[in-house]
């Protein structure tokens, strides 16, 4: 393992990275340590167009800027005028949020930082939930286990909007996450219609083309109540109390013909060159639309709104939104701009990153094997502010391999994407051993954030399959033929270190804090050849970091989880130590590890051929490892496909354990597991 103190930063020049703020004149460049670059400010929105045009012009190839990162994302609908819910309304409105029904404790949705919400499939506020499927918003009341309200989410031909799949809830507000991108023409209604009424208004194509946002009123039954559209692809959102923060990325809106004549690559590069020169600012400023009781409105974030990276190549924007959801109405969003690229979000609360890796973005740049850091102070409501950046070398799994604590951000990379490492890992030992991984420490000076510490040399011939840093410690997983879970001491910013190694075979792909010095991971058993062999639960003691240890594991055999790759598939109640992942094991499984709920002590196997494809497993986690308690299951509904079935998702509200799939919300004694009510979405 080695370190890197103050006085040795990184040797890789263009790393580190400074923001500032597009003003009318220019700024004096502040003085950093040695081995950070400083930053030249736009000093004016000409200053900005020239900027872009030169660096768009060095970055585009014969056939343009390639993607920009902007995958698109399927067919995405807006709703339709006046659409109201399919059942009765009135009895929606007074059962939907009862005053009078006991607030019971209840989980939400499983994020990375403690009151920092996440978007999801599914919503509670622990006396109704609010799921959405197919395209069809739902609001379940807990008491009554009735659907009390329900919203299909379709255009003005009535095609349902499958692609929006996540919701964030504020209060009776809903904000419906709706993923875009270039080349997917989204229709936009221009008016609202009271509540119940039909609509008159007539739906558009408005100018922006990408994610839209949707406000839904739940009180009185859900109703559409705003609508908002910006150009570009959704990133990610993060909701702090009532305000959403909405992060996205897009490209410039340029259109590279096509000439035949042109015979080799620098006439077609020469020729779009040209065309970026007559492109103008309003070409990469995101355009946004938006619709309220007040009537439709557009606008274009402003130049003075927008900053750069010391390196940037002009074929990506970032632009983060702020909504107050207490509000009637989601506004502007008072956009605020970045001339980069990103695609990883982590948020602790007062402060918001945003990750990225420049070398994705076009296909003439050199290639740069690093994670680029973006820090937006969020402390304060409304816009965000430029706060610092910087870099690393390496690629990040997961916002999970992010973290900031006591003032350090903390961040967990490998030295190749993960698609490469796996790739390695099947090839020869050489190109293995290429691979290693590094948890860095950055602190922030000035408008830099600085390296103060590493730790490098983690799993080589790996790569990292999950992380997790709770307070001065960071977990550390990296994998090819067995688990090493790395305990790393951060509480010295300037010298952190391994403590603590521990390995195993398989690996974990997520790891979840469970009290008491104890850690549970999920991910695949392997064998000692590293070949995966179905899912494993692992509870692991961590007292003493210098000597971790598991304490017990649970496998299923050929099977697969969710929770793997989704945390919010997860769901760990601390109260009763209730563990609750979905499973897939469509060829049947054997479970090892584990004490049947019927038998206090000792370990069974059970092998169960005809188990069910698809469910959830439900585990009591103990001081000495897992007892079964048992699978809940959903029936495939009314079109007979299996895979409907598939439970997607977990929640503890009182004593009642509620699961979501496609099919339908189950509801069961979170005890016995048995059934109380089922709710089908037919």
């Amino acid at each position: 393992m080695t370190r890197v103190t103050r006085a040795a930063h990184w040797s890789v020049a263009g790393l580190l990275l400074l923001l500032t703020g597009c003003s009318s004149t220019l700024h004096h460049e502040p003085t950093f340590p040695a081995g950070s670059i400083r930053l030249v400010a736009f000093a004016s929105c000409d200053d900005l167009l020239n900027g872009v045009r030169t660096a768009a012009k060095a970055a585009v190839g014969p056939y343009g800027f390639g993607n920009n990162g902007l995958a698109i994302e399927g067919d995405r609908r807006a709703v339709a005028p006046g659409a109201q819910t399919a059942v009765d309304n009135a009895a929606g409105a007074k059962a939907a949020a009862p005053d009078s029904a006991p607030q019971n404790d209840y989980s939400g949705t499983n994020t990375n930082e403690p009151g920092v919400d996440e978007p999801d499939l599914v919503k509670t506020d622990g006396k109704r939930i609010v799921t959405l499927q197919g395209g069809v918003l739902r609001v379940v009341d807990v008491a009554s286990k009735r659907v009390t309200g329900m919203l299909p989410l379709t255009d003005a031909a009535g095609y349902v909007s499958a692609g929006a799949t996540e919701l964030l809830l504020s209060g009776d507000h809903v904000l419906v996450l709706v993923p875009g991108g270039y080349g997917n023409p989204m229709p936009m209604r221009t008016g609202f219609a009271p509540a119940g009424a039909p609509s008159t208004a007539t739906p558009v194509r408005p100018d922006p083309v990408g994610p839209q946002l949707l406000l839904v009123d739940l009180a009185g039954g859900p109703h559409l109540v705003g609508q908002y559209t910006v150009d570009g692809g959704l990133v990610d959102a993060r909701q702090v109390g009532a305000t959403v923060r909405v992060v996205v990325r897009s490209g410039p809106r340029i259109t590279f013909g096509y000439d035949p004549s042109r015979a080799n690559e620098a006439q077609r590069i020469a020729a779009n060159q040209a065309t970026i020169d007559q492109a103008a600012l309003t070409d990469w400023l995101p355009r946004y639309a938006y619709d309220d009781a007040t009537g439709h409105h557009t606008g274009q974030v402003d130049c003075t709104a927008v900053s750069r990276p010391s390196v940037y190549t002009g074929a990506s924007m970032l632009t983060v939104l702020t909504f107050d959801l207490a509000r009637p109405g989601l506004g502007s969003g008072d956009p605020i701009s970045l001339v980069a690229d990103g695609e990883t979000v982590y948020s602790n609360g007062p402060s918001l990153y945003v990750a990225g890796y420049p070398d994705y973005a076009t296909p003439r740049m050199p290639a740069r094997t690093s994670t680029e850091l973006y820090k937006f102070d969020t402390s304060q409501p409304g816009r965000p502010a430029f706060a610092a950046a910087g870099a690393v070398p390496g690629y990040l799994l997961n916002q999970y391999a992010l973290s900031e604590w006591n003032g350090s951000l903390r961040v967990a990379t490998t030295s190749v994407p993960s698609w490469q490492a796996d790739q390695s890992s099947q090839s020869n030992q050489s190109s293995q051993t290429k691979t290693e991984s590094t948890v860095y420490v950055l602190r922030p000076q000035g408008a830099a954030l600085v390296e103060t510490g590493r730790v490098s040399g983690l799993g080589k011939g790996e790569r990292i399959y999950a992380v997790r840093f709770l307070g001065g410690t960071g977990y550390v997983v990296t994998f090819r033929q067995t688990d090493p879970l790395y305990t790393v001491d951060l509480r010295d910013p300037y010298a952190p270190k391994v403590v603590g190694e521990l390995k195993i075979n398989g690996y974990s792909a997520y790891l979840h804090p469970a009290g008491d010095n104890r850690l549970l991971g999920i991910g695949q058993d392997a064998n000692a050849q590293g070949q995966t062999r179905g899912t494993q639960v692992s509870l692991f003691d961590v007292a003493d970091p210098a000597k971790p240890s598991r304490l017990g594991q649970y496998q299923l055999q050929w099977a697969h989880s969710e929770a793997e790759f989704d945390p919010h598939a997860f769901l760990y109640w601390p109260a009763t130590h209730l563990l609750v992942v979905p499973i897939s094991a469509p060829g049947g499984v054997v479970a090892t590890g584990a004490r049947p709920a019927s038998t206090p002590g000792g370990t069974a196997t059970a092998v169960r051929p005809n188990s069910p494809a698809y469910g959830a497993l439900a585990l009591r986690v103990d001081a000495n490892g897992f007892t079964e308690l048992g699978m809940v299951t959903h029936p495939s509904g009314g079109n007979g496909y299996q895979y409907n079935a598939m439970i997607h998702r977990s929640l503890v509200i009182g004593e009642t354990l509620w699961t979501v799939s496609d099919a339908g919300l189950a509801a069961d004694d979170a005890k016995a597991l048995t059934r109380v009510a089922w709710i089908p979405f037919g």
